[in-house]
This record gives structure tokens, sequence and C-alpha cells, in this order.
């Protein structure tokens, strides 16, 4: 294991985070927006977007040579695998008044719920913060390490 490859693997959580905290900042701000694209002839309103992250790795055939050759391997960090569309339905919600009603007078809202939006940013944010002790702790330790050949 490199020294500096904690370092990397902390790097690739506070990116993945980081986009994290994107995804759920663009979910809050389309939350009332009710023509987001034109699909088969009609507008959809916004569709809430997840993150999915994997293990950053080289595949099976790396861990089994580290492991043949008798080195433990702790893994790579995380990557972003892909960004999904939320397939729960639209709200619907009974205004006649508004301009994208149909004709029974009901609006189909978007699918974010920003209780669900705060929840995932608060746990963003925690996990963010807790690799920023992570990669500071790793830096105070590579510093005490070169004070050692003073």
């Amino acid at each position: 294991m490199s020294i500096f490859q904690n370092l990397d693997i902390t790097a690739s959580a506070l990116t993945a985070q980081r986009l994290r905290m994107d995804v759920v900042s663009s979910n809050m701000a389309n939350v009332d927006t009710t023509r987001a694209r034109f699909v088969n002839g009609q507008w959809e309103p916004y569709r809430r977007k997840l993150v999915v992250m994997e293990p950053r790795q080289e595949g099976f055939s790396t861990y089994l040579q580290a492991a043949m050759n008798g080195r433990a391997s702790v893994g790579d960090g995380v990557q972003v695998a892909k960004i999904v569309e939320d397939q729960t339905p639209f709200k619907l919600v009974y205004d006649p008044s508004h301009p994208d009603a149909d004709r029974n007078g009901y609006v189909r809202l978007p699918n974010v719920d920003p209780l669900k939006e705060m929840v995932d940013l608060m746990s963003a944010t925690r996990s963010y913060e807790a690799n920023v002790t992570v990669f500071n702790a790793t830096k105070g330790m590579l510093m005490k390490a070169l004070e050692i050949g003073k």
C-alpha cells in the first residue's frame, strides 16, 4: 500500500459526496418545476435524481493476485456509478387555475420531497466532514513522519 493511497481513497469519497450534495441541491431547486422536459407530446415535471455509488476497484483479478502474493488489499475508494431518476409517481394536486392543470384541474408536481432531500443532504454533509477529518489526520501523520527524519 502506497503512503499516499489513503489520501487518494479519502479524496475519492470527498468527490463523490460533493457530487451527491450537488444533486440534492438540484432536486431542491426544482421542487416546483412542472415543465422539465417534453415527452410524448406533453410537458413532464422534474424527476428527482439519485446518486448511485460503487467501490472503485481494479477488478477481481487484481485482488486475487494481491492475495496470492501475500499482500492485503483494502480497496481503492469510491466512485459514482451513475445518476438515476427516481421512478416514484408524480404528485397530483388539484389546482384548476394553474397553467399546467389538466382538463380535470389536476397538476402533476415533481416527485421531490424536501424532507427526504434534507436528510440526504445531512447524510452527505456528515460523510464529507468525516472524510475531511480522515484526510487531516493522515496529513498530520505524514508530517510527523517527516519530522522524525530531522
